[in-house]
């Protein structure tokens, strides 16, 4: 199956050789990322696309200076909400109805049960299930990454409140999830690139019930 072989063939890339990405390859990995599938269909995060190479160097100063950061043909920084709101729940409810052309008495039901449950939640409670949603976009991203044959760097070791600042991303009522650098490998100075991918076995990893 081609999409394994392509999976068989990504690693998390430890150094990048600043080559861009194609728009075309780029486009159809945020395509796959929009349309991932999400909690209620609320899609509770928003992706920034950061070629800046100026804020690229800021970004990865509070990064661990991880060099795919700056080194990236693209950054992408997956911001989930930082609450659910009846605004952002009723938004996306309304677009729903308007791109189908009708309401459905089971779905306004669904609506208001969700209107009644999430925003009477802790905030952070909130912003947690919110990252978990951008975290399946996240994964969406970096397989339709290597079907692309671009390397993809999942990165969760930075400081989120330092990014949020940097992006201006609080004001937004968003803060920062995961950071996935995009680009291509720099095999000469990656001292990842020529090791075997380990990976559990199918048994250890996999209990079938039947």
């Amino acid at each position: 199956m081609e999409l394994l072989d392509k999976l068989n063939w990504r690693y998390a890339a430890k150094a990048m050789n600043g080559q861009k990405v194609p728009q075309e390859k780029i486009d159809n990995i945020i395509e796959a990322a929009r349309l991932a599938p999400t909690s209620s269909g609320l899609q509770p995060f928003e992706i920034y696309v950061i070629t800046n190479q100026e804020i690229k160097e800021k970004i990865k100063a509070v990064a661990w200076n991880q060099s795919v950061v700056a080194d990236c043909s693209h950054l992408l920084v997956f911001a989930a909400w930082d609450t659910y709101t009846a605004e952002r729940i009723n938004t996306m409810f309304d677009l729903t109805n308007k791109i189908r052309g009708f309401e459905n008495e089971g779905w306004e039901n669904y609506r208001h049960m969700l209107l009644n449950s999430y925003p009477q939640k802790d905030a952070e409670e909130n912003f947690q299930h919110a990252a978990k949603q951008a975290y399946i976009a996240f994964s969406q991203s970096i397989t339709a990454a290597a079907f692309e044959g671009v390397d993809a760097t999942p990165i969760e070791g930075f400081d989120p409140a330092a990014v949020d600042e940097i992006l201006g991303l609080r004001a937004k009522g968003l803060r920062s999830a995961v950071l996935l650098p995009l680009g291509y490998r720099q095999e000469d100075k990656d001292w990842l690139a020529k090791l075997v991918k380990v990976r559990k076995s199918t048994e250890d990893l996999v209990t079938v019930i039947d």
